[in-house]
């Protein structure tokens, strides 16, 4: 059985999924309105559509157990947030950052910043619960604390290293 010869430079210009993900990061990120997109980088955009991805599947989780199934709000939060960060991990490690460095080190450090980011989140969705905000509500005002914190701390601590070979930032426009 015979196969034919693939032509690779079609398959070049077309990209995987990393490439077509920063390309679009890149595309957002050129359009960024008040002379953003001269200080944002594209990883910022990425892990910012992530992190939308992932914190939709969390609310999911917690609303599914904790309303549907009656489970202590408590451990729905810790749930839905470890399947959440989880692929959250995962998604930024290959699309994002497009990191190839050791994955053992990186989820070493990853974790600890988890562990960190968890303690702080359940105590502030907890402690915002407690005092009568809805649950889904608390859990959205502790998310919006936790991303600027995980964004640093992946771009920083867990990815270090490899924003020199993710695409940055576009070159600013010509006038």
């Amino acid at each position: 059985m015979e196969t034919e010869p693939r032509d690779d430079t079609a398959e070049h210009h077309r990209g995987g999924a990393r490439e077509r993900f920063a390309r679009l990061c890149a595309a957002v990120t050129a359009r960024l309105p008040f002379g953003l997109s001269r200080i944002v980088p594209s990883t910022f955009v990425g892990f910012a559509a992530i992190n939308g991805f992932t914190f939709c599947i969390d609310l999911l989780i917690l609303t599914a157990l904790h309303t549907h199934w009656g489970a202590p709000y408590a451990v729905a939060v810790g749930i839905g947030y470890a399947v959440a960060f989880a692929l959250s991990f995962a998604l930024n490690r290959v699309l994002n950052f497009r990191s190839h460095d050791p994955v053992g080190r990186q989820t070493l450090v990853y974790v600890g910043v988890v562990a960190v980011n968890f303690a702080l989140l359940v105590g502030v969705s907890c402690g915002l619960n407690a005092i009568g905000v809805q649950y889904q509500a608390a859990r959205v005002a502790a998310g919006a604390c936790e991303g600027f914190f995980m964004y640093c701390a992946m771009r920083w601590l867990v990815f270090r290293g490899t924003d020199r070979r993710a695409p940055g930032r576009l070159p600013p426009a010509r006038r």
